[in-house]
């Protein structure tokens, strides 16, 4: 990609941004759709409600001609840019073939043949069209291959929108000095009770935790499932040696061990987290920044436990849309982009300057900070050290993040407004300056009370 002027510091002051026809889209929508959106976190209020209008590179564009340099970049999906012309053109080549036969395509082969190049815990591989769909059944296969229902997740983590997983550690009522662990609770109405009694939940970075639930449950737990990196959680980061203690514990207890690298596959390394930090588990799940904003979705693993999927007498999978040929040609394409040039490279190069950048402001404004994760998915927490876990945000001044982050917006910058998402970069975003960016940013930071 070829890199452009730099963009300075005036094409970040303060606008008197409107949103007239995004709220007249919304009293629209609303008529229409619940809360007037296709996912519950697009929604940010009647008045405040954004829709887009186009996006192009590191760039959206709202209904009303507002401009934002995009830091949250639907997610996570978007790795070379919005709208890259390679991707486009490659996924036209996909609508070639016609939609979906109920066949199979030779790009199912090939998608699969790049991704167990890449990412070397992975021997075979199955496609969906979501990280929710991916992570459901790498479950089912765990469950398939262990013969035991019970699985663990970590505090913090996220891993898609289906029953099973969507509990959520209550961290905004908890008392630190308590003693007693977070309680534990679904995300919102319809979750069946009876789904609790099948997970167990741990902080992050503790494996004597860990495996004191292995040894008391040991007999119903059969996949401990995690995000080395907590996307959805301030992108707190697994440590070294606790990742190796999992591995050696998953074996110890014949526990399948999942990574969930939806967020993390083929964005932070060419071969995920799991390449960082140089530790296989048995299953992997990836979407997101494999198909560059096509919808796509992949469970890898070892051949032994994969295998269980099957006819009907193994383990289940599949679906209508699965590898839809023009998602797996954008992947194809996406793929090949990040395992041959040195697009992840300088992703994480411009997340690193945009660090220091944003370092030298609150250092000047005497605010504590510490930048977690990885420079391509990377949390900010105004605190002195870095968090272990979850836990830890609750002793971070999170309140005075999201001010800052709701009104970045006004400069044109576009941050989830919530302390616990990352901000994620891509290959478009080194068009600009950071030194521009963390410029506004310094303006934001003092107007607000501390």
């Amino acid at each position: 990609m070829a890199t452009a002027p730099k963009l300075d510091f005036g094409d970040f002051t303060r606008s008197k941004r409107v949103l007239h026809a995004s709220q007249r889209q919304h009293q629209r929508a609303a008529k229409s759709l619940p809360l007037g959106v296709s996912d519950t976190y697009r929604y940010w209020g009647d008045d405040a409600t954004i829709y887009v209008k186009r996006g192009k590179g590191a760039l959206l564009w709202d209904l009303d001609g507002n401009r934002y340099v995009d830091f949250r970049l639907g997610w996570g999906p978007i790795i070379l840019g919005y709208g890259d012309e390679r991707v486009d053109r490659a996924a036209r080549r996909g609508i070639e073939i016609g939609g979906v036969a109920a066949l199979a395509t030779e790009l199912e082969a090939s998608v699969a043949e790049l991704m167990i190049e890449m990412v070397p815990s992975v021997e075979k591989v199955r496609f969906a069209n979501s990280g929710s769909e991916a992570v459901a059944t790498a479950l089912r296969v765990a469950r398939g291959y262990s013969g035991r229902d019970g699985f663990v997740m970590v505090e913090g983590a996220f891993h898609g929108m289906f029953d099973p997983v969507l509990w959520r550690t209550q961290m905004e009522s908890w008392n630190p000095t308590s003693g007693e662990a977070p309680e534990v609770v679904p995300f919102g109405r319809g979750i069946p009770k009876a789904h609790r009694d099948l997970v167990g939940v741990v902080p992050l970075n503790d494996a004597d935790a860990l495996e004191d639930l292995f040894k008391r449950e040991r007999d119903r737990i059969g996949a401990f499932l995690m995000e080395p990196i907590l996307g959805n959680c301030c992108s707190i980061a697994s440590r070294q040696r606790y990742l190796h203690d999992v591995r050696l514990l998953c074996d110890k207890y014949d526990i399948v061990l999942i990574f969930d690298e939806v967020k993390t596959g083929f964005r932070v390394a060419r071969g995920g987290a799991q390449e960082l930090y140089g530790v296989r588990p048995d299953l992997s799940t990836f979407a997101k920044s494999m198909g560059n904003g096509y919808p796509i979705a992949a469970l890898g693993g070892s051949s032994e436990i994969m295998k269980v999927i099957s006819g009907f007498d193994g383990v289940m999978h599949g679906g209508t849309f699965t590898g839809h040929p023009v998602s797996l040609a954008a992947a194809e394409e996406t793929l090949r982009i990040l395992r041959d040039t040195d697009a992840l490279p300088r992703v994480e190069a411009w997340g690193r300057a945009l660090q220091a950048e944003l370092g030298a402001v609150f250092r000047a404004a005497e605010l504590p900070h510490v930048f977690t994760g990885h420079p391509s998915m990377f949390g900010i927490m105004f605190r002195e050290d870095l968090p272990e876990s979850y836990r830890d945000w609750t002793t971070s001044n999170h309140d005075l993040y999201d001010a800052m982050a709701r009104a970045l917006p006004d400069y044109g910058l576009l941050p989830e407004p919530d302390s616990r998402e990352p901000w994620f970069v891509c290959e478009a975003h080194a068009e600009f300056d950071p030194a521009g960016i963390a410029g506004a940013v310094a303006e934001v930071i003092a107007t607000l009370e501390r």
